[in-house]
């Protein structure tokens, strides 16, 4: 519901329905009942936003509590933000048209790095002043989730409380204690205090950082009686767990415009560049019968005609034939499609192809991340190039004729060989296609390979290692490009500046809090669209602040170094990180978590994969 002054707005930006709201399945309540407003802000555009699982998980879940009335909020794009600057209207809410302003809670989710900026910039739209310290009644409380929060360093004067984990339960006991301290008319500091009891809740302000003189961390400590560690929270039965049975429709053609069905948290396989790997330990699983129920629900009550099963790795859900199997027992007939996004290339067989031809076919997406076996060992991809040649060859006789290849580049011990091998191999694809006999007759096969940069992230065995520079990621696309020699292969590249300035906040301290401050000052917005980057500007920034962005991405960390989370728990120990991180620079893998445990320390939790029974379990 928007106001009148906005509606007058709607013809002088691109796409209008991104702000209007009125979506088949979004909840309005009476705002007179309800004892709480939580604006869920996604800080990008509308059509990635509501693409987003979480959001639509945690709006649905708050939406089920009579007291609480969660609305959803997105960063307007330059031409709409442009015209409510002209005409003086705040950020607003698409449930109610009211001001995010109005609201108890503005919460955002945060899974991108280069999406901070825009989290700022939508606090200044809503009038909402960005500092913490300078919101001082108990109102407008900044959240923040997602994965990005694991170091929450880099913006931690702007937000009030990080929740760190999974949120369907932790948001819920914030809120209500949020209820309570008012009804009992406490300040917001006695709130935040009280907040950081809570587990998995980390409120920065109640923490001190010193430096020592090389700019490294030389201690951080908790004010008063906060926790001196920050645990994760956890969803151990995924059975029980809330789960939407409808979504907010879209009016407008939205990234991933279908329904989603989470079947499992978590993955098995430790890839060592891999953040999401390491902080949803230990795989949880949900059961085919509540997966199938879930799934028709949806479809049901949405109208979409595809279903897309979400995980990190969905060939290693350990029931994944039976549960393709019930699926199919009403999909067909009701001409739904099954689509997994995130097959290994060892789990793609016979059986899962004929399974996911129901409807339509589209391209098949694999993630070798390194050309070499080499590279592959470093990394613990723990995937052969045979694997890979087999499996395309199955899909070949299966009837596709599209892959893509995902890949990395800059990846620790990496050589120009290595990087040369990434061409090699989608060569080695294009020419299993022409060797298969049962390949589509009278087509060609098309593959596209596509590199991005690596970026060592927080909580992950690779979280000491440099990135590269920029013009030693510049020099091996350009090899890539010079090692493929046939138009069958089309090769993609990630901005190399935009993973320059991804790695100096996903490893940044408290230093970069000024950085961010002024880059709200100036304007700075949609980092990750090339539409409003400038790596230029923001050398510029870091010059201005005294702040060297190359101490973050470029240099390598020492395994003593008190890194900027350290002072919080995800579950998996240093000690464990550490190893994984030794036996990369010695080519050794690690086997998956089916075949052995290797004492990350998930097992603490009691739960999931931990406790399975296990093949060869030493």
């Amino acid at each position: 519901m928007v106001s009148k002054e906005v509606e007058k707005l709607l013809l002088k930006v691109q796409k209008p329905g991104r702000y209007v709201g009125g979506e088949l399945n979004e909840v309005i309540k009476d705002k007179k009942k309800v004892d709480c407003r939580f604006a869920f802000c996604f800080p990008d555009t509308y059509e990635v936003g509501m693409s987003h699982l979480g959001m639509k998980i945690l709006y649905s879940l708050m939406n089920a509590v009579p007291y609480i009335w969660c609305e959803r909020v997105f960063a307007p794009w330059v031409d709409m933000e442009e015209e409510m600057i002209k005409h003086n209207i705040p950020l607003y809410a698409l449930e109610s048209g009211d001001p995010v302003s109005d609201f108890d809670f503005i919460g955002f989710t945060l899974q991108y790095e280069l999406s901070f900026t825009n989290m700022l910039n939508m606090l200044r739209l809503s009038g909402v002043p960005i500092k913490s310290c300078d919101r001082k009644e108990l109102k407008n409380i900044v959240v923040a989730g997602g994965p990005c929060a694991c170091n929450p360093e880099p913006i931690a004067d702007f937000v009030d409380i990080f929740f760190i984990g999974e949120g369907e339960e932790v948001d819920l006991e914030v809120i209500e204690l949020f209820r309570r301290c008012r009804a009992e008319g406490k300040s917001k500091q006695e709130f935040l205090e009280l907040s950081s009891k809570i587990e998995g809740v980390y409120v920065p302000a109640l923490y001190d950082v010193t430096y020592n003189e090389d700019g490294t961390i030389k201690s951080f400590t908790p004010k008063g009686d906060a926790p001196a560690k920050i645990h994760k929270r956890i969803m151990l039965d995924m059975d029980k767990s809330f789960y939407p049975d409808n979504f907010v429709v879209p009016l407008v053609e939205i990234v991933h415009d279908r329904a989603v069905q989470e079947i499992f948290r978590g993955c098995i396989r430790g890839c060592r560049f891999c953040q999401a790997g390491m902080i949803y330990r230990p795989v949880r699983e949900k059961s085919p019968e509540t997966i199938n129920k879930q799934c028709r629900a949806l479809c049901d009550n949405t109208g979409y005609d595809e279903v897309s099963l979400s995980s990190l790795s969905s060939s290693d859900y350990s029931q994944i034939v039976p549960l393709l199997d019930k699926l199919n027992e009403w999909s067909k007939d009701e001409k739904v499609s099954i689509s997994l996004p995130s097959l290994r290339v060892d789990g793609f067989t016979d059986d899962i192809m004929n399974k996911i031809k129901t409807v339509r076919k589209s391209g098949l997406t694999f993630a070798p991340e390194a050309g070499s076996q080499r590279m592959r060992d470093v990394i613990n991809k723990n995937v052969r190039e045979d694997e890979l040649l087999q499996t395309c060859t199955t899909a070949f006789a299966g009837g596709w004729t599209t892959v893509k290849l995902y890949f990395m580049i800059g990846l620790p011990t990496e050589t120009m060989d290595d990087v040369a091998a990434i061409a090699g191999l989608g060569q080695s694809v294009v020419d299993a296609y022409y060797k298969c006999p049962d390949k589509p007759k009278g087509k060609s096969v098309r593959v596209t390979v596509s590199a991005s940069s690596f970026v060592p992230k927080p909580f992950t065995p690779f979280q000491w290692e440099p990135q590269d520079t920029i013009p030693v990621l510049h020099e091996k696309q350009q090899h890539i490009k010079d090692s493929i020699t046939t138009r069958k292969i089309q090769f993609n590249y990630h901005d190399a500046d935009t993973s320059y300035l991804e790695a100096v906040f996903a490893r940044g301290d408290r230093k970069l809090c000024k950085v961010m401050e002024l880059a709200c000052e100036r304007g700075f917005h949609f980092d990750g669209w090339n539409d409003c980057f400038s790596l230029e500007k923001w050398l510029e920034l870091f010059d201005e602040c005294g702040v060297d962005p190359s101490f973050y991405a470029n240099r390598h960390r020492s395994f003593d170094e008190i890194l900027p989370w350290d002072h919080i728990d995800y579950g998996v120990t240093k000690d464990f990180l550490i190893r994984e991180c030794k036996k990369a620079y010695a080519d050794t893998t690690t086997p998956h978590c089916r075949l052995k445990c290797n004492n990350c320390g998930a097992a603490k939790y009691g739960k999931g994969v931990c406790v399975e029974k296990r093949k060869n379990m030493v």
